[in-house]
């Protein structure tokens, strides 16, 4: 028996060419989309906390807005260390595994989530606070750096080629479901407490509960097995020596292409759902609840136009999917703002259900698989990481920091909405460059 059909057999519940069968593509897909709901758990947690106390609790010596935009600053810290651990692991899981990585970076999430909640705040050890907070950012960064790739990798090779588009997005779900929890938990113990108490204390109990969100995602990934793609890489000896170098050497178009396209799509999202909380609670003086319940809607919706979209890419194309989700938010970026300044509830949570479910769910739904079909599968955790890392530097990284500058230097939206629509033109454009895998 050669060593392809040795792994094969192995592989047990896999097809000739190495996908999964049935159910077996679904328990994966759904187990990594429980496992990137925990990590944006953490992540969106973070953000959250940034736009609503984070500015009180650890830079209260400046006035409300730039206190937001110094705690902005520690919320990019963490985008920044993501090429970190998109590289560190990446290396590793092309050449060791993607399983032992998604397990790591689990607890590098979890337990530097759970750490923050402990941090004492300004008051109480001045400078330390902030940066301790910076420390257990970038560790939380480096997790999630990892996090991704890993998870999207697994997913998309097990899955037959022509169902990629919907079992990846099925992974996306994670994200959405992610802010869902956090905010409902935020809303849930500001509402319930009185402002005193929520500053001092409340605000901290959903990043301590991360523990037993790291306890379930153990679990979960532990069930999950090997890929056949990487089993087969294994067998031929055909892992990279530096798989990062490789993919930068053999592969850089799709990187930097794929970087541009990935701005916008990260960058938006954190408009929709991270600054248009701050601007209407600071700027427009809007009780913090009816627009966090807007989040949440909004993130309902995502949940389910996420498979569409994902499905539709499977039927017509990754591109034309992910380039109208680029147009629609161009368009929708006016509207969004003339929504959300209106200070009318079912306005604002109609601007965020069109930017979450729709623009930002027709680009998320394709781009799993669009993205990692742009690699060979013994580079693909490597390549996959770096566009997905370093691309949200530049897009969800800046975004709320960039929003809040323009905010404060011209004092309306007007230069947020040509940001926004910029950066949907340069993604939609970047798209339309990237070339057509010659290996899937």
């Amino acid at each position: 028996m050669n060593s392809r059909a040795a792994v094969e057999s192995r592989a047990g519940v896999y097809s000739s060419e190495g996908e999964a069968e049935g159910s077996a593509i679904l328990k994966v897909a759904l187990a990594s989309a429980i496992g990137t709901t925990i990590e944006y758990y953490d992540f969106t947690l973070y953000a959250t906390a940034t736009a609503l106390v984070f500015n009180k609790i650890f830079f209260p010596s400046f006035d409300p807005l730039v206190g937001s935009m110094a705690a902005f600053a520690t919320f990019f810290v963490g985008y920044c260390a993501r090429p970190l651990g998109g590289v560190l692991f990446g290396h590793f899981g092309d050449r060791v595994g993607r399983k032992i990585c998604l397990l790591i970076t689990i607890l590098m999430m979890g337990l530097g989530t759970v750490a923050i909640g402990l941090m004492p705040s300004y008051a109480s050890i001045g400078v330390w606070a902030p940066i301790g907070l910076i420390a257990l950012r970038m560790a939380q960064g480096i997790g999630l750096g990892g996090e991704y790739g890993g998870g999207m990798v697994m997913t998309v090779e097990h899955a037959p080629p022509a169902r990629r588009g919907f079992y990846s997005s099925l992974v996306h779900v994670g994200v959405p479901a992610g802010f869902l929890i956090p905010i409902l938990l935020l809303g849930i113990l500001s509402r319930s407490m009185d402002g005193t108490a929520f500053l001092a204390w409340g605000w901290r109990v959903p990043f301590i509960l991360s523990i037993v969100l790291v306890a379930v995602g153990l679990v979960i990934r532990f069930q999950i097995s090997e890929t056949p793609a990487f089993r087969r890489v294994l067998a031929s000896g055909r892992t990279a020596a530096v798989p990062a170098y490789e993919a930068v050497r053999h592969h850089w178009v799709s990187i930097v292409f794929g970087i541009g396209a990935k701005i916008a799509e990260s960058g938006l999202f954190n408009i929709y759902a991270v600054f248009a909380i701050t601007y209407s609670v600071v700027v427009l003086h809007l009780q913090s609840q009816p627009i966090l319940n807007g989040v949440l809607f909004g993130c309902a919706v995502e949940c389910v136009t996420l498979p569409f979209f994902g499905a539709l890419s499977d039927r017509i194309g990754r591109r034309p999917v992910y380039v109208g989700g680029m147009i629609f938010q161009l368009l929708l970026a006016w509207p969004f703002f003339l929504m959300v300044s209106s200070g009318q509830t079912a306005l604002i949570w109609l601007a965020i259900a069109l930017g979450l479910g729709f623009g930002h769910g027709s680009v998320y739904g394709a781009q799993g698989a669009y993205f990692s079909e742009l690699f060979p599968a013994r580079l693909r955790y490597s390549g996959l990481s770096l566009v997905q890392q370093i691309g949200p530097i530049l897009g969800g990284g800046l975004s709320p920091l960039i929003a809040t500058a323009l905010l404060a230097a011209y004092g309306g939206y007007g230069a947020i909405v040509a940001y926004m629509a910029g950066i949907a033109l340069l993604s939609a454009l970047c798209t339309l460059g990237l070339r057509t895998p010659a290996e899937s």
